[in-house]
């Protein structure tokens, strides 16, 4: 078993990060970031969601060293990104949305000129390796411009890691692929994080987030709104639904159960709301038998990361 005694507690911090882009003569200064405190433990693989202009990649462009923060402090690894820029950004890797490579290199000539740039010395290159881990093998000869858009989104990857950073993000990663490459970027992912690497990922996708993270920070309007381990971020969402499938259908809500939260779906399913622990699911199913109906079947819903989201972020400006 390797020491990781010496290793930082978190491969990320932020604390009171803020960021503010000035104004022009058409639009005020914008506040893009208002003292954020984040911190991403090493190890994990942790979601950063969010609206657009929530925040999020200014947030990812401060510690990739793109953007100058307004104040506060960020660490990557442990590293003050002030205090040693250099290693702060050797630390991490990101893997942006956009698709920037050069249309005329190889992907094996891609790889090898970023591995140049951090100053990898030949001998430590992994550019064979991380060709296959991608897939890309049979492509290191190929243009860049003869590769498919999902090509060139797993070779963004591969360009992440010539330098082995302990932390990578990932920035939409499957923005535009179809659900096989999703799935296989997944893979990759998890095979990343299985080998030690910390995984930062971005996404618009909840399912995305739900699949793949342990732990979750939401951000909305440049503030941290949530940030919890996923099962306990969902089960901020106290409702669960029973849905019975009723033998025959229903043209509506039976009386028994008017003082319930219960709809009828398109599909002719009867959807009762309830609080956990507060409403009896045996008292609903013994009100629907007692109004006449009969049970085909019956099932109940959990809340999803989408729920969980929608409820945190929903109507913020109007706060």
């Amino acid at each position: 078993m390797s020491d990781t005694s010496s290793l930082p507690e978190y491969a990320i911090e932020a604390i009171d990060l803020k960021k503010t882009y000035g104004g022009t003569q058409k639009a005020p200064p914008k506040e893009a970031l208002k003292g954020v405190d984040l911190k991403v433990r090493r190890g994990s693989i942790f979601g950063l969601l969010g609206p657009n202009g929530a925040g999020k990649s200014t947030f990812i462009n401060i510690f990739a060293g793109l953007v100058k923060k307004s104040s506060g402090t960020a660490r990557t690894w442990g590293i003050d990104i002030d205090k040693d820029s250099r290693a702060a950004r050797a630390a991490i890797g990101v893997v942006p949305q956009e698709i920037n490579m050069d249309v005329f290199f190889t992907p094996y000539e891609t790889l090898e000129l970023m591995a140049g740039f951090y100053g990898v010395p030949k001998a430590e290159r992994r550019t064979e390796e991380l060709l296959a881990a991608v897939g890309l093998e049979d492509k290191r000869n190929a243009y860049v411009r003869q590769l498919s858009g999902g090509m060139k989104r797993r070779l963004l990857v591969a360009k992440a890691m010539v330098h082995a950073p302990p932390v990578l993000v990932l920035d939409e990663p499957t923005a535009g692929v179809d659900i096989e490459l999703r799935r296989q970027l997944w893979d990759y992912v998890r095979e990343l994080h299985a080998r030690g690497t910390t995984i930062v990922l971005t996404t618009h996708y909840l399912e995305e987030a739900q699949e793949l993270c342990d732990e979750i920070a939401i951000v909305d309007q440049g503030q941290v709104v949530a940030c919890e381990p996923k099962e306990q971020l969902l089960q901020r969402m106290d409702r669960k639904t029973l849905v019975i499938e009723p033998a025959e259908a229903l043209s509506a809500v039976p009386g028994e159960l008017a003082a319930f939260d219960a709809e009828i779906r398109e599909d002719g399913a009867l959807a009762i709301s309830y609080r956990r622990g507060q409403e009896s699911v045996a008292e609903m199913i013994e009100k629907f038998r007692a109004s006449g109906g009969r049970i085909d079947d019956l099932r109940t819903e959990e809340p999803d990361l989408e729920d969980v989201f929608l409820a945190l972020t929903y109507n913020r400006e109007d706060a």
